[in-house]
């Protein structure tokens, strides 16, 4: 277990705001369903039987490459590997491949393994990921105070602790949906003026949760917008949309996925080329003409419409 001054030194040198959802299970919900999400955006094809997608994918996704060798008994396999080594462009040269049942395997790329790059710097989107299941988990947070703030909440005025522990009970009957709470005399005052009296607040305009919605939706989008996956991006609220702003949007919805796609194609080339009883193929799962359409719900007429 680390201590709090820990906890704060490691993450002052992730994010400057002293406010952190990490290593919390909400962040671990968010970070999750966005991974699959992310890995979810490209479309394989011909992956060999005796491959583990799921685990090729993780890997790929999260460390930013994988590496492929052949061995004696498995035969052609994905692995995680440390790269090794440096050209004269700083590229790896080779890889480590350890595992309990493989053992330690050091190769060559281009002599008897390669690797299979998702960026051009040889890292994952876990990164990405944190940052937006951070966000989100924050976000989550202030929707649940919000709702609960904004409750009708009640003042009572008990004489003694057996009074206040009756008006408890009450309480949670009527909170639990009770439609008829009988109480006794004991309530009211020796006038018959009840002993309580609503907490009322401008509870309407406390009330922000459409708005955190909305805002989770948003956050959720710039992560598809980031990744590659077709949304409105914040369009659907525009009565009318030009082609220059739908061009835009699909240009910043593809641009970092098209060059993981570039980067993932250009590797499995070379893996091809290594190993031609390998002849997988990737594409996207959703094609821009589909980021079109969506893109172009609800557009009116017009000449400069679409």
């Amino acid at each position: 277990m680390y201590d709090y001054d820990f906890l704060n030194v490691y993450n002052g040198r992730r994010t400057p705001s002293t406010i952190h959802a990490n290593s919390t299970e909400m962040t671990a919900y968010f970070r999750r369903y966005l991974f699959q999400k992310a890995i979810s955006v490209l479309k394989w094809d011909n992956v060999p039987d005796t491959w583990s997608l799921d685990y090729m994918l993780y890997v790929l996704y999260a460390c930013g490459y994988v590496c492929v060798l052949k061995t004696d008994k498995y035969g052609v396999i994905p692995q995680y590997g440390l790269r090794s080594g440096y050209n004269i462009y700083y590229q790896p040269k080779g890889f480590i491949v350890s595992s309990p049942i493989l053992g330690s395997q050091e190769r060559t790329i281009g002599i008897d393994g390669e690797l299979i790059k998702l960026t051009p710097d040889y890292f994952g989107i876990l990164d990405m990921i944190d940052y937006y299941a951070d966000l989100l988990a924050v976000a989550a947070e202030d929707l649940g105070i919000n709702m609960v703030n904004t409750k009708l909440a009640y003042f009572f005025a008990a004489k003694n602790k057996a009074f206040a522990e009756a008006f408890k009970k009450a309480f949670d009957k009527m909170q639990s949906g009770d439609p008829a709470v009988v109480v006794g005399d004991k309530f009211f005052d020796d006038e018959g003026n009840p002993l309580w009296v609503p907490f009322t607040q401008d509870l309407g305009k406390n009330f922000i949760a459409p708005e955190l919605l909305q805002m989770m939706s948003s956050l959720e989008q710039k992560f598809e917008n980031d990744i590659g996956i077709p949304n409105l991006n914040g369009l659907e609220k525009k009565e009318r949309l030009i082609s220059d702003e739908v061009n835009m949007n699909n240009a910043a919805t593809f641009s970092k996925g098209e060059q993981w796609l570039d980067n993932i194609r250009i590797s499995l080339d070379r893996v091809h080329t290594m190993f031609p009883e390998i002849n997988i193929s990737v594409d996207w799962r959703y094609s821009q003409n589909e980021s079109m359409d969506i893109n172009s719900r609800s557009v009116a007429d017009g000449p400069d419409d679409i």
